[in-house]
Order: structure tokens, then C-alpha cells, then sequence
């Protein structure tokens, strides 16, 4: 299943390598959630973002850097709508945040404060990572602040979010932002001990498990609801965001954030699930392609053309099946084989009307059908990402 418990010499092996690169990391991103931040959607907890500031200034002297992704501006701003309940329309949303980003942001800046360290806030949308200049530039602020010495506080632009440009949870921000600053870890701090082979809400018997090899379906499978009543992110977004960053050479722990020191814990001992890095990370390009990227269609594959992208070939139009749209080129599109499992994801070369005139036929016979002589390739290698 991927997973691994403590017992056995390769599992103990692994365990200790693991943690030795995890406390060697030298570019950080920890994940705030809201229930840690806002105690249930109560009011800023200003207290633990006070001991957390410590434990961030104590990195920073280490001669680390850190990128803090908060949660908590909606829970933030909700009492100061007048709502009875959690805001359920987007517009409410919207407001919330709105209202709450000054709060999130003004408790980060007091609890920075007391140690001479000033925060600078960075508000990002999908569309943000989506768009490759974006990226870049998202990523050179990143940078500067934290090579300047400032910590930047990372979180979705909720006020101005609709469902199209929308991360949805900032366990999937937080991967994306350790995509972005090329993160050695992230942290996920949470209201749960690690990640269990059942729910511990629902099974007493459920057993932790202190490492994660590889993030494989069947362990998808055990990750399964929401999180909090005040947050959007549950133990499924957790291994999402595990497994965007193991393929970008990053290691991730899921620890509790209730915890009386959960930052300097992970620096100091094993806590919580840790989840391996790839062992052969992507390329920056390409790590853009398989974790930012949205996936605009599809492409069906015969078996010899699924074979071929597992090699590590490029996708020709001779071997596809079927076309799913619409796309244009440039679009990222996921490649299904004939079983219908997504086995990998790229930048296409023409758009899904084209690609259903091409499909089956030989690059040389493109000119005759399209009227001119594009790319040999649907999809170059270069811009092709394995998923499996």
C-alpha cells in the first residue's frame, strides 16, 4: 500500500533517513489550518501564533527560511458579518474574508513583531499558479521576502475567488507554495496526530501510521471527508498535498498542531506521519505541469501508446484512441490508457479539434489533413509529466 510502521529493518531504515533530511531542510512552508488559528472559529488564537512566530524566528536563525500558508481569514471575518452560521453563499464567502484578512494578518504582524521580524502578506489564486509568468513572478516575491528577512504569510485571495480559479483548500496552497520557493519540507499543522489506516473518529482501533513511503490508491482510499466545521481541507487534501510535493523532492509531516511545541517537535524528533520525497523529483518545468496546472480534457490511448509514455516517450497522434474537450493548444490535458487510468499529464501541441482530425494517422499525413505541417508530437516528452 506504500505505507510503512516501525518494526522492521528496511521500515526503521527508511525512518531514520527520512527524518535526518527532515531536520537538514533548509527552505520551509508550514500549513496553518483554521482550527488552530481561529480555536473552532472563536477568535484569533493570538497566544499560539505567538509561540509559533518563536518557533519560525528560531528557524530563521538557524539560517533556514520559512513561508508560512494561513488559513483563517473566512473563520476570521464570519462573527464580524453578523451571520448565526458559517457563511454558505460565495458573496458571504467573499465578505468574510475580506473582513478577515486584516485580522489574520495583523495577528501574524504582533507576533513577528515582538522578535523584530516584519511579515509580508502574499495572496495567490489558482489562476496565479496556473498561468506560467504568474508562477515565476508569484515565486520571485517569495523569494525576496524571505531573502530579505521577512516571513511571507501565504494565503488564497478568497475575496476575490469563484469556483473556476479557486484552490479550494490551503492543504493544496501549501503544496503548490512549496512547489513555487523549491520547499526541502512542509509542514502540515492540523487538529489530527498524523495519518491513520481508518478515521480515529470512527474506529477505536485505528493505528497511526509514522511513515508513508508512497502515496498509492489504496491509501487514497482511506482518506476520506471533510476537516473542521471552520476549515475546507480534510485528510484527502493532506495526501494530496503530500504527494504534489514528494514528486517536487519535498518531504511532508502531518502532525498535530495542539500540540505544546508541534514546529520544534518536527526538528527534534519523529512526530506525527512522515511522508517520503521522490526519489527521482521532477524538474521544476515539469513538477509546474503535473501540481499547478489544471487538466482541460482528456486523451484515450491505445495500449502501445500507453506503453510507449511509460517509457518515457512522447504522445503521438497515431496511438489515441479518443479526444475529450474542448482545449486549445498549450492546454495541460491527462492521458488516460485503455483501462481508463490517468497515467500521465501535458502540454498539448493542437487543439482538441484538431487533435480528433489527427488522431490514428502518421505525422506525415498532418499537412494533407490540417493544411499545414505542425508538431510530429501531440504531446513532446519534454512537456509530458508520468503520474503513476
Amino acid at each position: 500500500m506504500g505505507l510503512s510502521a516501525s518494526g522492521s529493518v528496511e521500515a526503521d531504515s527508511l525512518m531514520v533517513r527520512g527524518w535526518q533530511q527532515v531536520h537538514a531542510a533548509r527552505r520551509v512552508v508550514i500549513k496553518i489550518g483554521s482550527n488552530l488559528l481561529t480555536a473552532g472559529g472563536e477568535g484569533l488564537r493570538q497566544a499560539w501564533v505567538n509561540q509559533r512566530a518563536a518557533d519560525v524566528v528560531r528557524l530563521l536563525k538557524e539560517g533556514r527560511q520559512v513561508v508560512i500558508v494561513s488559513s483563517g481569514a473566512v473563520a476570521a471575518g464570519t462573527p464580524l458579518l453578523g451571520l448565526q452560521r458559517p457563511p454558505a453563499s460565495l458573496r458571504e464567502k467573499q465578505a468574510a474574508a475580506a473582513a478577515g484578512q486584516p485580522l489574520v494578518m495583523r495577528c501574524y504582524e504582533q507576533a513577528f513583531a515582538a522578535f523584530g521580524v516584519a511579515v509580508g502578506q502574499v495572496l495567490i489564486t489558482r489562476a496565479d499558479v496556473e498561468n506560467r509568468r504568474r508562477y515565476l513572478n508569484a515565486r520571485d516575491t517569495l523569494w525576496t521576502l524571505s531573502s530579505l528577512g521577512l516571513v511571507p504569510v501565504v494565503n488564497e485571495n478568497d475575496t476575490v475567488m469563484v469556483e473556476e480559479i479557486q484552490f479550494g483548500d490551503n492543504d493544496t496552497l501549501s503544496a503548490n507554495v512549496a512547489d513555487l520557493v523549491g520547499a526541502d519540507l512542509l509542514i502540515l499543522l492540523s487538529d489530527v496526530d498524523g495519518f491513520f489506516d481508518a478515521d480515529p473518529r470512527l474506529n477505536a482501533q485505528a493505528k497511526p501510521l509514522p511513515l508513508v513511503e508512497r502515496i498509492t490508491p489504496a491509501l487514497e482510499k482511506l482518506a476520506g471527508g471533510v476537516g473542521s466545521s471552520v476549515g475546507r481541507g480534510g485528510m484527502a487534501t493532506k495526501l494530496k498535498a503530500a504527494k504534489m510535493a514528494a514528486r517536487r523532492g519535498c518531504q511532508t509531516v502531518l502532525t498535530n498542531g495542539f500540540r505544546t511545541d508541534p514546529v520544534a517537535e518536527v526538528f527534534s524528533q519523529a512526530v506525527g506521519t512522515l511522508f517520503l520525497a521522490d526519489g527521482n523529483p521532477l524538474n521544476a518545468h515539469k513538477a509546474w505541469i503535473a501540481n499547478a496546472r489544471w487538466s482541460k480534457g482528456e486523451i484515450v490511448l491505445d495500449a502501445g501508446a500507453a506503453r510507449a509514455l511509460r517509457k518515457g516517450g512522447s504522445l503521438l497522434a497515431k496511438g489515441i484512441v479518443a479526444v475529450r474537450g474542448p482545449f486549445v493548444r498549450g492546454d495541460a490535458v491527462v492521458c488516460l490508457d485503455p483501462a481508463g487510468e490517468a497515467i500521465a499529464k501535458g502540454s498539448v501541441n493542437y487543439p482538441s479539434g484538431e487533435v480528433e482530425l489527427i488522431r490514428g494517422q502518421h505525422s506525415s499525413a498532418f499537412e494533407a489533413i490540417l493544411g499545414f505541417a505542425g508538431d510530429a508530437e501531440v504531446i513532446h516528452r519534454d512537456n509530458l509529466v508520468l503520474l503513476g
